[in-house]
């Protein structure tokens, strides 16, 4: 299927959509594989129907491999998996009312369990999987505050890590260490959503991290600490017009929403970006997921290149699955009858032209349509991110 004819198909139902304003659902679809953060391992649940079991993948060997994980009873379908960087995986089940944690690991023909204890909450996430590979982090919204505790990685099962103010959700890692969190927060009695960045060294120590305008929805969906590239959504450029838009953490430039990363009819949601690109985020090629109403499919964009390029997925992505290399190679996770466990390869630097490439006036839209350029972006006003502890804090204790 074309661009264009992706894009037309997506018009056809646009009446009927929901959740692509700046007030949109908290989540976004949950994708059919979570990564860790290295690239190493992968985790999902497999099967069909009701007969579904965790499913460990290997993505760093000469091939990719899967392991099933089956129990004695088949997870539910509402379960949460993580892989962890020794092999792992964490499994969130619930059970009589409280959310259960477990670690499964391959034991010869069977699967091993090691029970790490539950919580007890109305709602509880998963952060995604930490850089250090070793501790998982799951946030407890209540009325007032959110409880972010420590999962899996601790000494004695779940532990407390802190309670900020708010409704928070999300969860976005700003550097390599698993120290510092944003969190999407609403302030105890209502108000705009704001990202702030949560220090967990120091007993949750929060920071505003995004502040656009005083009342827009301003959230951070993706961050490279190499780079400093921050990819967000905001209603900012207008009231319920949930844009995406990019800065840079520690900058004080303006965010710039670019008219390529808006597409009226689906939602683009970014997954992976490209590591290495120290100090340089307009280099940095960002994979980004797109749901419409013929279903999902691929972007590539760099903020020099000026063009968001749309790419057919292959036949099975795990949507939403995936990691792009320092090379700027696109790995992503499929399955299909004849490949129960694959990885396609896309070399992004083939359709990301370079900035000088790319004139203005031939830079194109969703579909194929010229767009303006960029070189006037709206400007409100800069994100306060220079505000955020994310430097180097070990000698001040």
């Amino acid at each position: 299927m074309t661009a264009c004819a992706i894009e037309a198909a997506a018009r056809d139902t646009a009446a009927a959509r929901t959740g692509t304003t700046g007030t949109e659902p908290e989540s976004a679809a949950r994708p059919g594989i979570t990564v860790t953060a290295d690239g190493t391992y992968a985790a999902r649940l497999a099967g069909t129907g009701e007969a579904l079991f965790a499913e460990r993948w290997t993505l760093d060997g000469p091939e990719p491999y899967a392991v099933p994980l089956p129990m004695d009873q088949p997870e539910e379908p509402e379960a949460d998996v993580l892989p962890m960087a020794d092999g792992r995986v964490l499994i969130r089940r619930r059970v009589a009312g409280r959310h259960t944690f477990s670690l499964l690991y391959p034991t010869g023909p069977g699967t091993g369990e090691r029970l790490l204890g539950g919580l007890e909450s109305a709602r509880l996430t998963l952060v995604p999987p930490s850089p250090d590979g070793v501790c998982v982090y799951a946030l407890t919204p209540g009325e007032a505050s959110t409880g972010i505790w420590r999962v899996a990685g601790g000494a004695f099962g779940p532990e407390h890590v802190a309670d900020v103010p708010g409704h928070c959700s999300g969860g976005v890692w700003l550097d390599r260490t698993g120290r510092m969190l944003a969190l999407d927060r609403r302030p105890p009695g209502g108000g705009p959503v704001k990202a702030v960045a949560v220090d967990l060294e120091r007993g949750g120590e929060v920071t505003p991290l995004l502040q656009i305008t005083q009342d827009s929805h301003d959230r951070l969906l993706l961050a490279d600490p190499d780079s400093g590239l921050l990819v967000i959504r905001s209603d900012a450029p207008g009231p319920g017009q949930g844009r995406l838009g990019w800065g840079v953490l520690g900058s004080l430039l303006p965010v710039r929403f670019p008219p390529c990363l808006w597409l009226p009819d689906a939602v683009l949601t970014p997954f992976a970006v490209q590591p290495g690109q120290v100090l340089t985020p307009e280099s940095c090629a960002v994979a980004l997921r797109i749901d419409g109403a013929a279903g999902s499919w691929l972007g590539v964009w760099r903020p020099s290149a000026r063009r968001l390029h749309q790419l057919a997925a292959p036949e099975g992505w795990l949507a939403g699955g995936g990691v792009v290399s320092r090379e700027g190679v696109l790995q992503l996770p499929y399955t299909t009858g004849a490949v129960p466990c694959g990885v396609a390869r896309m070399d992004a630097s083939d359709v990301l032209l370079p900035a000088a490439a790319a004139a203005p006036a031939q830079m194109e839209r969703a579909g194929g349509e010229p767009c303006d350029g960029v070189g006037s972006p709206v400007v409100c006003r800069p994100v306060p991110l220079q505000q955020a502890p994310l430097t180097d804090q070990s000698a001040g204790g």
